[in-house]
């Protein structure tokens, strides 16, 4: 479904800017943190998935000092892992190089949805996990940019008579907690947060889109190209479908947070 070379190269593009908006991996990794902290336990050597610009390794060190041991930032883009020390590696989810049960603590953040296997990436970090070991992942679900998508269809529809996809699917909240389930992970949690931003214009969106490396990478590519008076149509309905009172358009980001243990024997509770 998804072209993972272009999704590096969107990545690698993003890097430079991508402090501009950085908000809601930000707002991810703040979230990780604190899920961290009451637990009662370290974790001597943990990964962070997408680590991009190592927000993470920041939310620790205010959040859950001393929590963890050593921390390796893994991202597919080698441009978001550069300017900054510390045990770095360019990994891509859908194929993890590390050995079986070698980590205590895997996080992925905001990666998860560009994945062709969601199942088959968490089977993954499950098998790198030590017995007992967490898994904390963050991932963008389905209602995410819903007015985007909405007003979209509706341009295509009106001009082109028909809608096909230009937006990148997201996973379904509702069977989150599910997939940690098929892939292993025991007493699976799966947390939503809703998140709302509004902007001058959707062009103000979009530009967000492209400094986060988050637009589409579909693998199938629409067949009729996203001309100027498409795009200006689908600006108009936005602003008509959902602009507020002071002409600001929303945009909805919906972070779905998930947690499990990896099984130690026969057990299913964690430490």
């Amino acid at each position: 479904m998804f072209d993972r070379g272009l999704h590096r190269k969107r990545l690698d593009r993003a890097a430079r800017d991508y402090p501009a908006a950085d908000f809601l991996h930000r707002r991810a990794v703040e979230d990780v943190a604190e899920r961290l902290a009451p637990i009662r336990r370290t974790f001597p050597l943990a990964a962070c998935l997408s680590a991009r610009a190592g927000a993470f390794a920041e939310a620790l060190a205010a959040e859950a000092p001393g929590q963890v041991g050593k921390l390796i930032e893994a991202d597919l883009s080698h441009r978001m892992l550069g300017g900054r020390g510390g045990p770095r590696l360019v990994a891509d989810e859908e194929r993890l190089p590390f050995a079986e049960a070698s980590l205590d603590l895997i996080v992925s953040i905001l990666g998860l949805h560009w994945t062709n296997d969601v199942v088959g990436a968490l089977i993954q970090a499950r098998r790198a996990l030590k017995p007992d070991g967490l898994f904390i992942g963050a991932f963008l679900g389905g209602v995410t940019l819903t007015e985007l998508r909405q007003s979209l269809v509706a341009a295509e529809s009106e001009i082109l008579g028909g809608a096909g996809s230009r937006v990148s699917p997201f996973a379904d909240a509702a069977d989150a907690a599910g997939l940690l389930q098929r892939a292993g992970f025991v007493q699976p949690v799966a947390d939503i947060d809703t998140v709302s931003v509004t902007y001058a214009h959707p062009l103000k969106l979009l530009a967000d889109l492209r400094r986060m490396g988050e637009t589409s990478v579909l693998a199938e590519r629409h067949p009729k190209p996203l001309t100027r008076a498409l795009l200006a149509r689908t600006f108009e309905l936005y602003a008509e479908r959902f602009g507020g009172a002071d002409g600001r358009i929303p945009a909805t980001f919906e972070i779905v947070t998930l947690t499990g243990w990896a099984p130690a024997g026969g057990s299913q509770a964690p430490p």
